[in-house]
C-alpha cells in the first residue's frame, strides 16, 4: 500500500475505535436519545454537500420503505442502546461486545439463507470459539456488568447483522452518501421531539467535544475516508479495520478513561477477534447478499473498476461510489471474503 494508504487506514482504525469511548463521556450529560439527535444532525448535515454533488436524494427517497426500515434497524434503535447501555459500562467493554457482531451475522444469513457457503467447519468452529471469548468476557468481569445493559448490546449487535441484508436486497445500487445522509437525517428528524424537551440544562466542554467529535469526526469524516480507502486498496483489505477497532476501543479506554484492562478482556478479546476472523471465513464464492455487519457503521460499497481512481477518491467520485460491476478478487485477495455481485458489503460502520 503506498504512504495515502496506510494513512487512510490508520485514521479508519483510529476513528471507528473512538466512538466508544467518546458515548461513554457524552452521556455523562446527554439523554441517549438526545445524543442520538445531536450526533447523527451533524453527520447528516455536514453530508448534504456530497449529496448534492451525487445528485440530491430522489432516488433515495422513491424507496422510502426500505430506507426507513433499513434507518431504524441499523441507526435509530442500535445507536439509543448503544448510548444508554454505555451509562454504565465501560467503553472498553461495549467496543468488544460490539466486536462479535460478524459472529451474529453468519447466525443471521445462515437463518434468512442470503450466505452459507464456505468456511466449512472452521466456521463453526469460530463461532464456538467466538461464543467462549463473549462468555469468558463477561464470566470473568461479571462485577462490571449489568443485565439490561448486556441485553441492550445484544439488540446492538442483532441490528448491526440484520440491517444489511435490507441494504443488500433493496438499497445496493443506490449511491452511499446520499443513503447514508438520508438515513441520518431521517434519525435526527425523528429524535428532534425528544431532544426539543430533554436538551440537557448545562454541558462540560469535555462532554461538549465529544458529541462534535462523534458527529463530525466519528460520522460524517468516517464515512467518507472510508469509502475512499475502498477506493485505494479495495474492499477485502479495508475490511481489516473491522478486528482493529476493538483493540484501539480498550487502549483508548484504559489510557483516558482510566478503565480496567481486566482478565476477561485479555482472555476473551483473543478468543473473540479470532473466532470472528474464522466464522466469517469463506471458500467460496457468495450469493448476491449480505455480509456480517460491524461496529458503528456498516455502509460501504465496492469500487467501480472502470472509473479513474482520482475520480472515485474526490468529492463526487466518495458520492457516488455505487457499484454495479462486481470486483474481482485479485491473488492477494484470494483468501478474503467475496463480494456480493451487486456491489454492495455491509462489513465495516458504524
Amino acid at each position: 500500500m503506498t504512504r495515502r494508504s496506510w494513512a487512510l487506514f490508520a485514521a479508519m482504525c483510529v476513528i471507528w475505535g473512538v466512538p466508544y469511548l467518546l458515548i461513554r463521556v457524552a452521556v455523562r450529560d446527554f439523554d441517549p436519545g438526545t445524543l442520538v439527535f445531536a450526533r447523527t444532525a451533524i453527520g447528516g448535515v455536514i453530508l448534504l454537500p456530497f449529496v448534492f454533488a451525487a445528485g440530491g436524494f430522489g432516488p433515495v427517497l422513491d424507496r422510502w420503505r426500505p430506507l426507513l426500515a433499513f434507518t431504524v434497524i441499523e441507526l435509530a434503535v442500535p445507536w439509543l442502546m448503544l448510548s444508554d447501555a454505555e451509562r454504565v459500562l465501560s467503553s472498553s467493554l461495549s467496543g468488544l461486545l460490539v466486536a462479535a457482531v460478524p459472529l451474529v451475522g453468519v447466525v443471521v444469513a445462515r437463518v434468512a439463507g442470503t450466505d452459507d457457503r464456505g468456511g466449512g467447519r472452521l466456521r463453526y468452529a469460530g463461532l464456538l470459539l467466538g461464543l467462549a471469548g463473549v462468555v469468558l468476557l463477561l464470566g470473568l468481569d461479571v462485577g462490571e456488568v449489568r443485565v439490561g445493559a448486556l441485553l441492550e448490546v445484544a439488540v446492538v449487535a442483532i441490528g448491526y447483522a440484520v440491517a444489511p441484508v435490507i441494504m443488500a436486497r433493496r438499497l445496493a445500487d443506490l449511491p452511499s452518501i446520499p443513503v447514508v445522509a438520508s438515513s441520518l437525517l431521517i434519525t435526527a428528524i425523528g429524535y428532534l421531539p425528544w431532544a426539543v424537551f430533554h436538551w440537557p440544562d448545562s454541558v462540560s466542554s469535555k462532554v461538549g467535544w465529544s458529541v462534535v467529535g462523534l458527529g463530525v469526526v466519528c460520522t460524517a469524516l468516517a464515512f467518507v475516508l472510508f469509502f475512499a480507502l475502498i477506493a485505494a486498496i479495495g474492499p477485502a483489505r479495508a475490511t481489516v479495520i473491522t478486528y482493529v477497532n476493538p483493540a484501539v476501543a480498550v487502549l483508548l479506554g484504559v489510557l483516558l478513561l482510566d478503565e480496567k484492562f481486566t482478565l476477561g478482556i485479555a482472555i476473551g478479546f483473543p478468543l473473540i477477534l479470532v473466532g470472528s476472523v474464522l466464522a466469517a471465513r469463506r471458500t467460496e464464492p457468495v450469493s448476491p447478499a449480505c455480509e456480517a455487519a460491524v461496529p458503528e457503521a456498516v455502509f460501504a460499497e465496492t469500487v467501480v473498476a472502470s472509473e479513474p481512481q482520482s475520480i472515485r477518491t474526490g468529492p463526487r467520485g466518495v458520492a457516488n461510489t455505487a457499484a454495479t460491476t462486481p470486483v474481482s478478487s485479485s491473488k492477494d485477495d484470494s483468501h478474503s471474503t467475496s463480494m456480493p455481485s451487486n456491489g454492495w458489503r455491509a462489513d465495516v460502520p458504524r
